[in-house]
């Protein structure tokens, strides 16, 4: 099964392998945009998944993104805003009544969670850039590929979010308390440093790809998923380099005490301080931090700490109810507009200080709305494994 039309949004291909069974390939197919993460291509990745979960003669699911430049760079940021907008002109004061960003996000997160889930090995090639939506696609791959180009971020603090797609699950993994960093300064990460934060499990030539295909059409796949994925660490490890370390390993000390402790203004200040004349990685993440909206610094730090203990989907649960209130109150829409629509790049953040966006003023973010029939649209989430 093929996907012909090379305009659609998301191609979707199976190739033969040794022994009968069939490898499953969807390519995200909008390069023009980086890959960015439509509501459509949600739609259409999350039913074949549906699919190819469903049929035992597929081995493997491989996920990548069509062009050089990106797997994929984040979310359909314009959509959402114009959602944003009519919401906020027609005076609506329900979080429930943006239909399209509470469909946007169940589907995102659900598609999410599935490839979490998936009961057979997902390998993701996360080229290029892979921010946002992108990490949230790759994150719960069983294989996630970073090449020498490849550059991830949680980006979230420029446009008035927070890390979400379960963002606030995987920072609270990241080695030495440096998912607070990341949230709270979008630093990028190397192929290296990647790795080295749990969000990528191993990195190839990206001139290898082809080869490593080839490769997968010669195994003769088990039809147990652990043996399967053993069997794909064999075939990634035989294409595997050995990446220099990155600056979050390099600077992993000095991050982990800045990052230590409990109160958030005092983090800030401590990454603020950070020598960094001669290491222009940190400065950029200084500066970030410091033009991000305030309110993101609050609410990324705060969602780290509620997650701690909680499941993969609970943190899903949580992440929808904040994404709905950023999306009818919050800075996101006057992010998109200063970065992606102006693009004047001086957002009026609101609340303008971090003082002002305190615990009291997050928590009006995690208050839930009543579900029809009182049940959370994701509520059916269950973690597997």
């Amino acid at each position: 099964m093929t996907t012909h039309d090379d305009s659609a949004p998301v191609l979707f291909e199976e190739r033969g392998a040794a022994g009968g069974r069939r490898i499953g390939i969807a390519t995200l197919n909008a390069p023009r945009t980086l890959n960015g993460f439509s509501l459509q291509m949600a739609h259409l990745l999350d039913a074949q998944l549906q699919r190819w979960a469903e049929d035992v003669g597929i081995a493997l699911v491989l996920l990548q993104g069509a062009g050089e430049k990106a797997f994929c760079a984040g979310g359909d940021l314009h959509s959402l805003y114009r959602s944003m907008l009519e919401y906020r002109e027609a005076g609506q004061q329900d979080i429930r009544a943006n239909a399209y960003a509470g469909e946007f996000f169940e589907v995102e997160y659900r598609l999410d969670h599935r490839i979490h889930t998936f009961p057979r090995p997902v390998l993701c090639w996360g080229h290029g850039i892979v921010m946002g939506g992108g990490i949230g696609l790759m994150s719960g791959a069983s294989h996630r590929v970073v090449s020498e180009r490849s550059k991830l971020a949680f980006p979230e603090i420029t446009v008035g979010l927070f890390p979400d797609v379960g963002g606030s699950w995987l920072l609270n993994r990241v080695p030495d308390g440096a998912g607070r960093f990341l949230a709270l300064t979008g630093a990028m990460l190397s192929p290296a440093d990647a790795i080295h934060a749990g969000l990528a499990d191993v990195q190839l030539p990206e001139a290898s790809r082809a080869d490593v295909l080839e490769a997968l059409e010669r195994t003769e796949w088990s039809a147990s998923s652990k043996e399967a994925g053993a069997q794909l660490d064999a075939v990634l490890a035989s294409f595997a380099l050995t990446p220099e370390p990155g600056p979050l390993q390099r600077h992993a000390a000095a991050i982990a005490a800045a990052c230590e402790g409990e109160v958030l203004e005092d983090i800030v200040a401590a990454i603020s301080a950070m020598p960094s004349a001669d290491e222009p990685w940190l400065a950029t993440a200084q500066a970030t931090m410091a033009a991000g909206a305030p309110g993101s610094l609050r609410l990324g730090f705060e969602l780290q700490r509620r997650a701690e203990g909680m499941s993969l989907a609970e943190v899903f649960r949580m992440e929808y109810v904040v994404a709905l209130h950023c999306a009818a109150h919050g800075d996101f829409a006057e992010g998109i507009r200063a970065l992606l629509i102006d693009k004047d790049r001086t957002p009026r953040w609101n609340p303008a200080e971090l003082a002002r966006a305190d615990g009291e003023w997050a928590a009006t973010f995690l208050r839930e709305p009543d579900w029809p029939g009182g049940t959370h649209p994701l509520a059916d989430l269950v973690d597997t494994h």
